[in-house]
């Protein structure tokens, strides 16, 4: 078999009603059919084979231990039957494909069932019952496919850093072998099946490509035999078994055809000579190649039309009698050929104009397609199945004896992400997909009906009935073309569009249609927000010239109007997130931009009545150093208003809606990347009212939380849904579905929501204060938590005075006013802003209830507030090396090293500025000068000469390794740092942390 669906080269095989019923194999295949069985019992996969009475199969309900994949027919995949769902989030439907891989073939008789690939994931699509089966377990974009010639056995493959490599049986679904790691240099390039079924060859996609021949019904780990391949042959894209010799394998680059032969443990090949001065004619570059049915010969197509054959040929070398050579080139057609294969006795070709011919052994035209009006072809795929054996059945070629014959119906997907079956019989073309074959980064939901709507750079606006699975309205915008955002008003009646090429259209949500007037081209830069305000009277905008757009509907005698309001600059930094609300106790809209100038910027649109004005009603700064990602209105939890924001230090703030005061910090989910968009899930009545959920995407995850957050890690859940990064998210208007845009991946997954899942992982997790514990080093039994209660009531003792002789009275709480003192005993050292940030958390956390402040903290607030506050993560080899760089110059040793005086200077008038004598009690207490430090009990810390102490415990320039392990005391060296391969954490005790 090869990657673009090769056929069968034998004469055509009996009816399948002929063929061994369990699995359609032959007895050879039979015989392999049960090795592969007997070799997977260990991976839980597979079980001993049962009979139940009359020599059947045992059913699950007979034998429970009945291995599903014995007992699987081509019928057991598709249909669907409702299960608990056990997980938060389940994989329902894939949107779009990836046009860069083949398209297979699997039934077209009884079902229309055909194999493409989707970001990381293989859809099983069943065009009779308009249904999928999603193939899931790559982490990774997956990067080839291929199938067994009985269409039994699935191949998936990705390029990752730990790339799998998975085998599924095509009638269960389940994965019956993985490879792990099979080519730890950059993944899989392309693979292929035997003939048989039993050899999987594989090549990396490395610098240096590596050739490996798999026995995968083998238990055995490692390949029967490997290769490398020269650079100089090209980058090998294509690989093919020889269906007739098991033993030989070829492949090709755009430049090159390698001939591969095995002999036992070894894998050799050849390159033979192929350029334009071989046959003094323009080759072209190569696409694909397949061997003959002769056994000897193989062809090569060109882009150039041409065909290359090539033949064992006699050498002058005794010690190879025989060699491959190109003896040949066949001036096939004028058009470039992008697709080669076989069906039974004849050569089939797909090319640039769309078209599919057929040719006989002598290269003879038989037969073409030349009216379907395709664009590209990529792959080709025929069909397993016989042909109706009847006269009806029967095609006449093209030659002047109009002679019969019979050829398989197959499938072709072009480059423009088209899927089509053709009955060959009866020239019959059925459109089986047509989805998005540029970047797809827009998606959104109508708020009241099943409907998702999709935008890609191709210019495709595509409206779905996610239940029914079936398309509703699309329309094609040929001028603009690249769509990037858009967005349903919240009564459903508008669908607002946002271009790559700043333009705006305001489309009727029902037609796709618009009005010239609402279209508007006020600015020049990329759209990449959009919304409307609660009563959808006002439509915004952000740009990539951090600007913010305003347009307004106005109202007229008989029809309604888009007008445009105004545009403001009010970022100096790329904006993250635009939000409408509305005041407290009121009805009026309000409109907020959150941009990574860590700027929350409120915008007047009360009294921006003037065209072209846009007033701003406040600007703040929310952040120090961390930088905002996006932001949301927090359900009405409590009996303030809250907005909540996340940062790319895996935080997330709750901040007073109308004060904008900093109210609560908490620890967001930590899944390998930040919280790059949220949106809060709507009503949904099979839930308690009272109950409130978040969706949320990282940059290659979604996500479910449960409200309100805590900081508790086991209220949230995250699966990997676009390898390549997701751009854009949104959720059904019953809280049922969430959608991802891949961008680049050019598709859209729909996920299932399971809250009953969600709610029992976050029990599983334990209550109240046991999530937290967790979260510090050692648990509950550990020595930090040893240290927070001794230092906890080490403050009461020193409140009440330490040299008192008087009863103590021992109590659970501490004063508010000591809490800074035990986060810098634990190790954590916060910033005077987010020191107030904790004291306004405790002091205002029941000021909305009683009207009191709270004064003092207990042992299990504080855990909270040290969980949430500390960083997520230690300080990182890179940020630390990234910092030097920053700040300082290279010495003569190639070492980052940054000037003290410069540094001083730095510290004193940048940020929260420093005094002298601050400076000087720090450095001091951090080389081991002064080990107390200043503190309550000692008084401030003094020192008349601190420019003398500056000047001589700290050296002229500080290198890295001097600040690492002298200053802050981190034992690392220069070296590691530079050198590393891993970006490890550093913590004070210099381990490194996950």
């Amino acid at each position: 078999m090869s990657g673009i669906g090769t056929e069968s080269i034998d004469p055509l095989p009996s009816p399948p009603e002929e063929q061994q019923a369990t699995t359609g194999l032959d007895k050879d295949e039979g015989d392999l059919h049960q090795r592969k069985e007997e070799d997977s019992k260990g991976e839980g996969e597979m079980s001993d084979r049962g009979s139940g009475q009359n020599g059947e199969p045992k059913t699950d309900d007979q034998n429970p231990t009945v291995s599903q994949v014995y007992t699987a027919t081509k019928m057991t995949l598709l249909p669907k039957s409702p299960h608990v769902k056990t997980h938060a989030l389940t994989l329902e439907w894939a949107f779009g494909m990836n046009r860069a891989l083949p398209v297979f073939s699997l039934q077209d008789q009884d079902q229309l069932v055909i194999l493409y690939g989707g970001t990381n994931v293989a859809v099983m699509y069943d065009q009779t019952s308009n249904s999928q089966h999603v193939l899931q377990g790559h982490s990774s974009p997956i990067s080839c496919l291929c199938v067994s010639e009985d269409r039994r056995w699935l191949v998936t493959a990705d390029r990752g850093q730990e790339s799998l490599v998975i085998i599924w049986d095509s009638f269960s679904g389940i994965p019956v072998r993985t490879l792990f790691d099979s080519h730890p240099e950059g993944g899989v390039a392309v693979l292929a099946l035997s003939k048989d079924s039993k050899y999987l060859v594989t090549v990396g996609a490395g610098d240096v490509q590596r050739v490996c021949i798999w026995d995968w019904t083998n238990e055995t780990e490692d390949p029967l035999c490997v290769t490398d391949l020269n650079q100089e042959y090209g980058f090998q894209n294509h690989i093919i078994f020889n269906p007739n010799d098991i033993t030989q394998l070829l492949s090709n680059s755009e430049s090159q055809v390698l001939f591969y032969t095995r002999d036992k443990q070894h894998l050799d090949y050849i390159a033979p000579e192929l350029l334009d001065k071989t046959f003094n004619k323009v080759v072209g570059m190569l696409s694909q190649s397949v061997f003959h049915w002769r056994g000897l010969q193989a062809l090569s197509a060109t882009s150039a039309g041409n065909l290359v054959l090539w033949d064992m040929v006699r050498a002058s070398s005794t010690s190879r009698p025989l060699v491959r050579r190109a003896v040949k080139l066949i001036p096939l057609q004028k058009d470039g050929i992008t697709v080669l294969t076989l069906t039974d006795s004849f050569i089939v070709t797909g090319d640039t104009l769309g078209h599919v011919k057929f040719y006989d052994e002598n290269f003879k035209l038989i037969s073409w397609y030349s009216e379907f009006n395709l664009d590209p072809i990529t792959s080709i795929s025929f069909s397993k199945e016989v042909p109706p054996n009847s006269s009806q059945g029967y095609l006449k070629d093209c030659t002047l004896e109009a002679k019969m014959f019979v050829i398989r119906n197959f499938v072709l997907s072009t480059v423009s992400s088209t899927v089509v079956h053709v009955n060959a019989q009866g020239g019959v073309l059925q459109t089986l997909l047509r989805e998005h074959c540029e970047a797809l980064h827009a998606v959104a939901c109508h708020p009241q009906q099943p409907v998702v709507a999709m935008g890609s750079h191709s210019g495709i606006l595509k409206v779905w009935d996610y239940e029914r699975k079936v398309s509703i309205c699309s329309r094609v915008f040929e001028k603009e073309r690249h769509i990037q955002c858009i967005a349903y008003d919240p009564q459903g009646f508008y669908l607002a569009v946002g271009f790559a090429s700043g333009s705006v259209h305001v489309l009727d949500a029902c037609t796709l249609l618009s009005e010239a007037e609402e279209r508007f081209n006020f600015s020049q830069d990329c759209i990449t927000h959009i919304t409307f305000s609660p009563d959808s009277l006002y439509l915004a905008t952000a740009d990539a010239g951090r600007a913010v757009m305003v347009f307004c509907l106005y109202t007229g005698k008989s029809m309604q109007r888009w007008k445009y309001l105004g545009r403001h600059h009010s970022h100096y930094k790329p904006i993250r997130d635009l939000l409408f609300g509305v005041y407290l106790d009121s009805t009026q809209p309000r409109l907020l931009s959150l941009g990574m100038d860590r700027r929350l910027v409120e915008y007047d649109l009360q009294n921006s009545k003037v065209k072209d004005e846009l007033l701003i009603l406040s600007s703040e700064r929310i952040e120090q150093s961390a930088v905002p990602t996006c932001m949301a209105w927090y359900p009405p939890l409590t009996t303030e208003d809250f907005l909540l924001t996340a940062s790319d230090l895996y935080k997330m703030k709750l901040f007073n809606s109308t004060t904008k005061m900093c109210r609560k910090t908490l620890l967001g989910p930590t899944y390998g990347s930040p919280v790059e968009k949220m949106a809060m899930l709507p009503f949904s009545k099979d839930h308690d009212p009272s109950a409130h959920y978040m969706a949320y995407i990282t940059k290659d995850k979604v996500g479910v939380q449960i409200l309100p957050i805590d900081g508790n890690p086991h209220k949230s859940s995250a699966l990997i849904c676009h390898p390549t990064g997701v751009s854009a998210m949104a959720c059904s208007y019953d809280s049922r579905y969430v959608f991802t845009a891949g961008g680049s991946d050019c598709t859209v997954l729909s996920w299932e929501i399971s809250l009953n899942a969600l709610e029992a992982a976050a029990s599983l997790g334990g209550k109240e204060l046991i999530p937290f514990y967790s979260l510090l080093d050692g648990g509950r039994d550990g020595e930090l938590f040893r240290e927070m209660e001794d230092f906890f009531y080490y403050c009461q003792l020193r409140n009440q005075g330490i040299d008192s002789m008087e009863m103590r009275q021992v109590s659970t709480r501490i004063p508010l006013a000591e809490v800074p003192f035990v986060m810098r005993a634990l190790g954590f050292f916060p910033t005077e802003q987010e020191l107030e940030d904790m004291q306004n958390e405790v002091k205002f956390s029941r000021y909305a209830e009683s009207g009191r402040y709270v004064t003092d903290i207990d042992l299990e607030e504080f855990i909270k507030l040290y969980v949430n506050h500390r960083p997520a993560f230690g300080i990182s080899r890179k940020e630390l090396l990234h910092t030097f760089q920053v700040l300082g110059d290279s010495n003569v040793m190639g070492e980052p090293v940054v000037n003290k005086n410069e540094l001083l200077e730095l510290l004193q008038d940048r940020g929260e500025h420093m005094t002298e004598n601050e400076l000087a009690e720090c450095f001091t207490t951090l080389v081991g000068l002064n080990p107390e430090g200043g503190g309550p009990e000692l008084g401030a810390f003094e020192c008349d000469d601190a420019e003398d102490v500056l000047e001589s415990e700290i050296p002229e320039e500080i290198s890295m390794e001097t600040f690492a392990s002298d200053i802050l005391g981190f034992p690392i060296y220069i070296k590691e740092i530079l050198h590393s391969s891993q970006e490890g954490m550093l913590s004070p005790s210099g381990s490194e942390v996950a």
